[in-house]
């Protein structure tokens, strides 16, 4: 089976490996035991093999067999509680191979072909509705935080300290502000960047690929903020925190302390690093 290249870089450990020996297998065996044909895999895919399929009555779909991370362990579960509103539909799942059989958008463009701003209104307008109080498995902010707080520094040595110090000190420093003194706790997703909105034909615009947690609201703004898709530079940035913690009546300082924590926790992998998010903590940084 080919592996589509947004894959590649699971071959770099053993869990990666063996999980991509399994796909073509489960892959199968969910093709069968949901009656599905199969289409090529999506090239984009970064975190799943993600492949359009055809359900037995014609209804278009796509089939995700998940890389076993924690980050979206409970995918499943938060698409179950939106239950179609403002994100896809759930319409299967397999829990043991991590297989989510869900709806596919059609045209399925995604919102940051759009003009910035009128992407940014409609992930607002999603924000809004998905938001919501919610009991279930999920992991919190707050202990995704402390994860963060004890990776920072031991991520920063091994990847050999590819940025100043000071933009630890402050991410760790906005950790210990925020995650005791959040709002009320509500589903919030956070990798719902522009490239994971995408249009569709029951509604307009749906989320799609949610990593939930339960937290306040202004965090769940960070993903859209820190996210290129819409615009990589100082001004594209702060247009964003200031756009969508206005439509949405956010702590602006919240926010922006939330995008510079996350943002940094997430711009090393190991010894890998992605410059552009560790740019876009500097930008935030520095912007006020």
């Amino acid at each position: 089976m080919e592996i589509p290249e947004g894959l590649a870089w699971v071959r770099r450990t053993p869990v990666g490996r063996d999980w991509l020996a399994t796909l073509p297998r489960w892959r199968d065996e969910c093709a069968e035991r949901w009656s599905l044909r199969l289409g090529p895999p999506f090239a984009y895919a970064f975190a799943s093999l993600a492949v359009p399929a055809t359900l037995p009555d014609g209804t278009p779909a796509v089939l995700k067999l998940q890389y076993p991370d924690e980050d979206s362990r409970c995918e499943a579960d938060a698409l179950a509680h939106w239950a179609g509103d403002g994100a896809v539909r759930l319409l299967a799942h397999d829990p043991r191979r991590r297989a989510l059989l869900v709806e596919r958008c059609l045209p399925g463009s995604p919102v940051h072909e759009l003009p910035p701003d009128e992407a940014l209104d409609v992930v607002a307008g999603l924000l809004a509705r998905l938001w919501q109080p919610v009991d279930g498995p999920f992991t919190t902010l707050a202990e995704e935080a402390a994860g963060w707080r004890a990776r920072l520094p031991v991520n920063w040595e091994r990847a050999g300290r590819p940025y100043e110090r000071r933009l630890l000190d402050v991410a760790l420093g906005r950790l210990a502000e925020l995650v005791d003194d959040q709002g009320e706790q509500v589903l919030v997703n956070q990798d719902l960047h522009a490239g994971n909105v995408l249009r569709a034909t029951r509604e307009p615009w749906l989320v799609i690929d949610p990593k939930p947690l339960v937290g306040e609201r202004e965090f769940g703004a960070v993903p859209i903020v820190r996210g290129p898709e819409l615009g990589h530079s100082p001004a594209a940035l702060r247009r964003r925190l200031d756009r969508l913690t206005g439509a949405l009546g956010l702590d602006r300082d919240r926010v922006r302390g939330w995008a510079i924590a996350q943002t940094l926790a997430w711009s090393t992998d190991g010894e890998v690093v992605f410059p552009n998010q560790v740019e876009s903590v500097r930008w935030l940084v520095d912007g006020d």
